[in-house]
């Protein structure tokens, strides 16, 4: 089959890399000038600066990727363990130092409230449950009702009605403690007071298998996938606008694409990579999709945005580690004014960036390359970006200088920002959202958008706003299930090879074992 891709995020290229293995021949499409979607890398005065995604969890994905088309990851990526995962800093001075040491986080705990000791260890057994029905679920299709009612009796057991906070809270009473725990849905874009407490599995997840950095940063893992996607004989395409996904309509399938040039490619299926509400409202007629319609788009709720500086300094910050959460001074009012209000507040809570504390060659000798980030609302409020945007870097960096990075003005040597314009205008995000549809309760499986379309039989969706969600673990195995779901198309239409088409299936349904994932996280 030809396959066109759209866009080259991680979801896209892992969906490529497996369809090309399984013997299509597949073109990606990537409007921008080098591969990796959200993941793009920036590259001045020296400093190497990931854009997007830093934070890898669930590492086999990658190995077992690899493993697929024949190859050892080891061969194109360096992944390393983080220690700790993350210092979570509190405004009264506090740190956590959140790591995979069992005997580590209880003396945390200890220290911070003697009496959520045994709390946090019930918190760990119900989580236990949590991570086998959820993870269970990561790779799976959701594309009918009874898909939905398979796992139903499952969430209601879980009570998955229940918020990620709410779930923390009945076993943690310190109110910093329920932060440690109860953050991990913003890095998905969702609000831990709204977010399904299905996603406690990231604590879980991280526990078991650890926090890692690919050496040469994010952007080194997007380059290991795009060679070996073209290595396995893959066309990839660089400055590729996709204008229109070109249908006919009363066949219900897609029959290629146009670029914005007016290039057209013929294809036999399509996916997309590209955000989920901007496929369907600008890239699909809206004859073609009665189901997803205009109107259904916008009544979704969409994630936050982010408000994003890169920088370098002249000089180390060594007491700084690779990961920093650096909590402001509210909590859940902060999440109502970016979630609920979408009003830019005065206050924030930050997520800094040092990747030079395990990778020094991403900086000039003796330099620090930074990125600090700040969950912002979408463009559905009213924030003036435009006039905003420099008083609002201002704020963050003179916070960052009075209690974290000393003398830091006069240090920064080089700096670029990004903010929700930027996730609009030049990531094609509906609303500037940088996660895209809302990972809560009744936006989830079933009930999130399909990663086959509803409207159309040969269109397919792989990234954050499609299922299973946002994240690493999420974006890629959205593109196993598009390469699993076209795998069994094509399968069907060589009924006059059986053996063939039991190999491609095959091929396309390879699961990874708890052995095999256990050995990598033991590498």
């Amino acid at each position: 089959m030809r396959i066109v891709v759209i866009g080259s995020g991680f979801g896209g290229l892992t969906a490529a890399i497996r369809l090309q293995a399984q013997g299509h021949e597949v073109t990606v499409l990537e409007r921008r000038d080098k591969p990796g979607g959200r993941a793009y890398v920036y590259e001045q005065d020296g400093f190497t600066f990931d854009g997007g995604p830093t934070i890898i969890t669930a590492p086999w994905l990658i190995r077992e990727l690899f493993e697929l088309a024949g190859r050892r990851a080891e061969d194109y990526v360096t992944l390393v363990p983080c220690d700790p995962y993350y210092n979570i800093r509190f405004t009264d001075g506090s740190v956590f130092r959140y790591d995979g040491n069992r005997e580590s986080i209880l003396e945390q705990i200890r220290a911070f409230n003697p009496d959520d000791v045994a709390g946090y260890l019930r918190f760990l057994e119900g989580g236990d449950d949590i991570f086998r029905t959820g993870f269970g679920l990561i790779d799976k299709p959701f594309l009918k009702l009874r898909d939905m009612a398979r796992v139903l009796p499952d969430l209601v057991r879980l009570r998955a009605d229940r918020s990620v906070a709410d779930y923390v809270g009945r076993f943690i009473k310190d109110e910093r403690l329920r932060q440690v725990f109860s953050f991990h849905p913003l890095l998905v874009g969702g609000n831990p007071f709204q977010t399904t407490s299905i996603y406690t599995l990231i604590h879980t997840l991280e526990q078991r298998w650890g926090v890692w950095f690919a050496m040469g940063g994010t952007g080194a893992l997007v380059k290991a996938f795009a060679r070996l996607f073209e290595e396995l004989g893959g066309e990839l395409r660089l400055n590729a606008d996709v204008a229109e996904i070109e249908t006919d309509a009363a066949r219900r399938r897609a029959t290629g694409v146009r670029l914005a040039d007016g290039t057209r490619l013929a294809a036999d299926a399509v996916v997309s990579n590209a955000d989920v509400a901007t496929t369907y409202l600008k890239m699909v007629a809206p004859g073609a999709r009665p189901r997803m319609s205009d109107a259904k788009l916008r009544r979704l709720r969409y994630s936050m945005s982010l408000f994003v500086i890169y920088f370098g300094t002249d000089r180390r910050y060594e007491h700084m580690a690779h990961h920093e959460i650096l909590m402001g001074p509210r909590y859940r009012g902060l999440l109502d004014d970016i979630f609920g209000r979408k009003r830019l507040a005065e206050d924030f809570s930050l997520y800094l960036h040092r990747p030079t504390a395990t990778d020094p060659s991403l900086a000039p000798p003796g330099c620090d390359a930074w990125y600090v980030l700040s969950p912002v609302p979408h463009l559905g409020g009213d924030t003036d970006w435009r006039e905003t945007a420099p008083r609002y870097r201002d704020a963050i960096m003179r916070s960052l200088e009075e209690r974290y990075l000393p003398d830091l003005s006069k240090h920064v040597v080089t700096e670029h920002r990004i903010d929700p314009l930027h996730f609009e205008g030049t990531l094609n995000s509906y609303l500037g959202s940088a996660f895209s549809v809302e990972p809560t309760l009744t936006q989830s499986a079933w009930m999130r958008p399909h990663n086959r379309s509803e409207d159309i039989e040969n269109l397919y969706l792989a990234g954050a706003g499609t299922h299973p969600g946002a994240g690493l673990p999420g974006v890629m195995s959205s593109g196993k299930i598009v390469a699993d779901l076209i795998g069994e198309a094509a399968a069907g239409r060589r009924t006059a090879d059986p053996a063939r088409a039991g190999a491609v299936r095959a091929a396309a349904t390879r699961e990874v074992t708890a052995r095999d994932a256990a050995a990598l996280a033991g590498d």
